[in-house]
């Protein structure tokens, strides 16, 4: 059997995987559960940032403040909660679409910048 011939069964020639040889494996379930973490973590920054900001005393500025920090933490879990259904959806779910992704990464940095702001 020639190098060829010993490449076209794994893959295709030098041994790479092909798309349509992609076995996804556990990978879906990793990325449901990184977003699961992130959630969770993002649900900490919010619930420390309220309570060390309320901890004092509310003036109209903290409060505000908290109700920013919580509404970020609701528009993250949406997008988390939609991109962890589609993967359960199928097992080989569509690739995440830049407006998620931007939507995702602006809502977890304006959280941390919004939970930094209240404890300083």
């Amino acid at each position: 059997m020639s190098r060829g011939e010993a490449g076209a069964g794994a893959g295709g020639a030098h041994g790479r995987p092909t798309a349509a040889d992609r076995d996804p494996g556990l990978q879906p379930e990793r990325t449901r559960l990184a977003w699961r973490r992130t959630t969770l973590a993002g649900t900490v920054a919010a619930v420390l940032a309220v309570r060390a900001a309320l901890h004092g005393g509310a003036s109209p500025g903290t409060v505000v403040a908290c109700a920013v920090c919580c509404a970020l933490w609701v528009a993250f879990l949406l997008v988390a909660q939609r991109r962890i259904v589609a993967l359960a959806r199928s097992a080989r779910p569509a690739p995440l679409s830049a407006r998620q992704a931007t939507a995702a990464v602006l809502c977890a940095v304006a959280l941390a910048v919004c939970a930094a702001a209240l404890v300083v």
